[in-house]
Formats: structure tokens, C-alpha cells, sequence
């Protein structure tokens, strides 16, 4: 009997596990494929308070995140780090007037401690205005911070098993039943394999896009929430511009569009707004999508780009909260919980997460468990997540250069890949670099530094099965792996399955 069961290994499925794990609450969680497979890989890779939301009058949900913000920074600098963005002023878009205002509220609402505040810039001067076309002359500076999305859901997860959790990957839900104060659970495998059966005293469904099909075909529960799902599309080329800053220009149809520096080499474009009509999992970028991206770029970079140059594009799908009568950009990031507690007394209560954004996923599972708190067993802890460090992240926001110092040393690797170990794996990278006669015994290589030791401590501590699970979600390399070498991984992890099994 598990005090919780959570559908859903994303990023508030993971930090709920997480969260409720370390209270001492016995807890299950199930993802039919890999952990961030969705939308929680698919992000514009920002923990960030959504300057642009401040136009929708969203200042509760603007404050918490930057809030939330700081506090992430602190208990994961490993693989979230500070990012400055330029915004140049466009004629005959929002007045410099309103862009000085947005940015002193941003500077002000969250309790701003670690990050630089914004300021105005001459880019006619400033390095940043060398990538821009003429006629871009001033602007405005702010702070931001990057994530690691998918390695964010990850640290969640493996923190969540090493607290006791559960973590079932690859497990799909057949379908749940509510008997009397319990539910059961029937789950099978991906190859349609029943894997048994379980019981919960709470469900909760952090299904993402897949919230209100899990309500209805898993549950068999009808919702009248609406939920709006919306795609976000970006687009990858090889770097535009060489300076470590990112841009956020405004297009005239309102929209923002970001351009951010990524993975060292390469350039991040996004995103979109699009309705969805279908399945989630197989939203793909439209053409249409690219050459709105192009475009956007194309007004404000000296350097043309076209279809042609992109080398890497990824869909997710938003769950967001709303009517159909709210156009897609407008529809609200924040929250909504749900909770059903069927139709007679003293049933088993399933609570639905609705919208959210990544920046407040550890805040939302905090008040999920204070949404639930009357269904939780006596003596349960109190909320923690705060202040303890993501696994890694057990380092202070300015030691990350230390860090890949040391490991450079220790394991005697090139500079670049410390620096990839170390925004991965943290402090933990020592342990897992220097088994092997300090690091030497590294196995086959793959290329571009990864390794037989890095990707056995992948399969056999962070649920890898496939090499997409390695090359996309536990990493990027995937942008530098040529089809050849991701042929040569994925051939040896069958082998070392086929092994394994037997």
C-alpha cells in the first residue's frame, strides 16, 4: 500500500515524488516512457519570472517564480546558471517608457539577492549590438537563468528513489479503480506486458498533456476543467553571435521570441503558440512554425537565417488552463489543482494538476501535499525542499569553475568535458569519473567524451534504456553525435541489455 501514486514522470510528477519521498511517505510513480520524454524536455530551457506575463497582469504568478528563481539557483547551480538578456527597443512596438517600468517591477517583486538587476544599454557600443542590423541602437539588460530541463526532472527523480520512492519507467497505467479508501492500479510494461498490480490512499495526475486522457480512459472520469493544449516549438541553428549574452526580441504580432546561446556551439530560437488538435506525443514543428521563427530572427540579426540552416527543432505541448474563447499566448502558466473524491463517502481522493510551468514545479508539489494534508498519514514532515540541494547541486552558486577544476585534475580530462561532467552531475561527477584508477578506465568510447563509464552509471542509475534516452534527455550530445556513432551506442547498450537479461 503506497501512500501515493503519481501518473506522470515529468518535471511535477518528479518534484511531487520528490518532495513527498523525503516527508517519509511511501510513494509510486509511473511514466510510460523515459522520465522528461515530454514536455519537460521540451522547454525553452529558462527558470525564469515571464517578463512578457507582466502585460497579462499575471504579477502573483511573475513574483513567485522569480522568488522560486533564487531558490533553485541555490539547490541546483550545477545545471542552472545566470543568463543575461538583451531586449533592444523597436520602433513602433512597446515604448522604452513601458519596457523601463516592466523591468523595474521584474527587478523588484521577487526579492532579487543573486542575480545582477537591469539597465539600460548602448548598443551602438555594447558588443551585443555587433549581431544586430542597423537602426537597434538601445535597449534595455535583465537577468534570467538556463536550465537543464530534462536533467532537472532527473535530479528530482533519482533524489525522490534515493529517498525510498518507487520509480517505475517504461510503466504505463492500464487503468485505476477506486475501492472504498484505497485505489488499485493495473500497470504493463511497453511491450504491453501486465506488471502487476498496486494500491494507493491518494492518486495524483501529473499526466501533462495527457491529464484529462488519463482522466478518461485510465480512470474513467469526466472533468469539466478545460485544458487548452498548446504547442511550443523551437528551433536550434549553429551559433549566431559570440558573446555569452541572449536576446529577446518582440515581434509585431506581440509575441516575444528568444534567441539564447546553447550547449556552447549552437543557438536556441523560440517559441511558438499554437492550439493542438490530437495526440501530444506527436506533435511535431510545422513548417509554418520554422519560418515564423526565421523571420523573427531575420528583422533583428545582421546574419540571415533560413529553413535550411536548422539542425535541430523540438515540439512540446503546454497543458494550459482555459476557454476557447482565450487566444493560445494569453492563456495563463500558473496552476490549477483539481481534487475528486468520487461519490461516496470516504473514498480514495485523486487530485489532477492542471497548466503550471517548470520554474514553479517545487512550489506546486508543496501545495499539492498541503492541498492533501488531511489524507496524509499522521505524523507526515514538514515541507523541506527549500534548502536542500538537488543530488550534485551541494555546492555554492559561484564554486561551479572550482569544481571542473578539480575534476580536470583528478580524472585528467580536457577542460570542455569537465565543464559538460560537472553541469550534469555536479559533485557527484568525482564519484562517477573516478572509479577506475582515477577516471582512466573509462571503456569504449563513444566520441565527444562520452563514455562506456558514463553511460553504465546512465543505465544503471538514471534509467537510460535507448541511446536517445542518453543522447537528448541526459544529455545534448545528440547535437554532435553523427548517425554512425549514435548506431555504434545504441548497439552496444542492446548488448549490454541482452547481457544483463541474461
Amino acid at each position: 500500500m503506497y501512500d501515493l501514486a503519481i501518473i506522470g514522470g515529468g518535471i511535477n510528477g518528479c518534484g511531487i515524488a520528490r518532495d513527498a519521498a523525503g516527508r517519509g511517505l511511501k510513494v509510486l510513480l509511473l511514466e510510460m516512457n523515459d522520465l522528461a520524454a515530454g514536455t519537460s524536455s521540451r522547454s525553452t530551457k529558462l527558470i525564469h519570472g515571464g517578463l512578457r506575463y507582466l502585460e497579462q497582469y499575471e504579477f502573483s504568478l511573475v513574483r513567485h517564480s522569480l522568488m522560486e528563481r533564487e531558490v533553485l539557483y541555490r539547490i541546483a547551480p550545477h545545471i542552472i546558471s545566470p543568463l543575461r538578456f538583451v531586449l533592444p527597443y523597436q520602433e513602433n512596438m512597446r515604448p522604452l517608457w513601458l519596457m523601463r517600468l516592466g523591468l523595474f517591477l521584474y527587478d523588484h517583486l521577487g526579492g532579487r539577492r543573486l542575480l545582477p538587476a537591469s539597465h539600460r544599454i548602448d548598443l551602438t557600443r555594447d558588443v551585443a549590438g555587433q549581431a544586430l542590423k542597423p537602426g537597434l541602437n538601445r535597449g534595455f539588460e535583465y537577468s534570467d537563468c538556463r536550465v537543464d530541463d530534462a536533467r532537472l526532472v532527473i535530479l528530482n527523480a533519482l533524489d525522490a528513489h534515493e529517498r525510498g520512492a518507487d520509480i517505475r519507467v517504461g510503466t504505463r497505467l492500464v487503468a485505476a479503480r477506486r475501492q472504498n479508501e484505497h485505489w488499485a492500479l493495473w500497470m504493463e510494461d511497453r511491450h504491453g506486458i501486465q506488471t502487476g498490480e498496486a494500491r494507493a490512499r491518494i492518486l495524483i495526475n501529473a499526466a501533462g498533456p495527457w491529464v484529462a486522457d488519463v482522466l478518461d480512459k485510465k480512470l474513467a472520469i469526466k472533468t469539466h476543467s478545460h485544458i487548452r493544449p498548446v504547442k511550443g516549438s523551437h528551433i536550434v541553428f549553429k551559433k549566431l553571435f559570440d558573446h555569452d549574452r541572449a536576446y529577446i526580441f518582440q515581434n509585431p504580432d506581440g509575441r516575444i521570441v528568444f534567441a539564447i546561446p546553447y550547449e556552447r556551439d549552437f543557438t536556441l530560437v523560440g517559441t511558438t503558440d499554437v492550439p493542438l488538435r490530437g495526440d501530444p506525443g506527436r506533435a511535431k514543428v510545422s513548417r509554418e512554425e520554422v519560418t515564423y521563427l526565421c523571420r523573427a530572427i531575420n528583422r533583428c540579426f545582421k546574419k540571415s537565417v533560413q529553413p535550411k540552416d536548422v539542425v535541430w527543432r523540438y515540439a512540446g505541448v503546454r497543458p494550459l488552463f482555459g476557454d476557447e474563447q482565450t487566444a493560445a499566448s494569453e492563456l495563463t502558466r500558473d496552476y490549477v489543482l483539481e481534487v475528486e473524491r468520487g461519490r461516496k463517502e470516504r473514498q480514495a481522493p485523486l487530485l489532477s494538476i492542471f497548466g503550471g510551468k517548470i520554474t514553479t514545479y517545487r512550489q506546486l508539489a508543496e501545495k499539492v501535499l498541503e492541498r492533501m494534508k488531511d489524507d496524509l498519514p499522521p505524523g507526515t514532515k514538514e515541507p523541506w525542499t527549500a534548502k536542500t540541494a538537488l543530488p550534485g547541486g551541494d555546492f555554492e552558486v559561484d564554486g561551479f569553475a572550482t569544481l571542473v577544476d578539480e575534476l580536470t585534475e583528478i580524472c585528467a580530462v580536457p577542460t570542455a568535458l569537465a565543464q559538460r561532467l560537472i553541469s550534469a552531475y555536479g559533485t557527484r561527477a568525482r564519484e562517477i569519473f573516478s572509479q577506475e584508477g582515477k577516471g582512466l578506465e573509462r571503456g569504449t568510447e563513444f566520441g565527444h567524451g562520452l563514455c562506456e563509464l558514463e553511460v553504465r552509471y546512465l543505465i544503471e542509475h538514471e534509467w537510460a534504456q535507448t541511446a536517445d534516452d542518453i543522447l537528448w534527455r541526459r544529455s545534448k550530445l545528440g547535437l554532435r553525435f553523427s548517425n554512425a556513432e549514435r548506431h555504434r551506442l545504441a548497439a552496444w547498450m542492446r548488448k549490454y541489455h541482452e547481457r544483463d537479461v541474461s
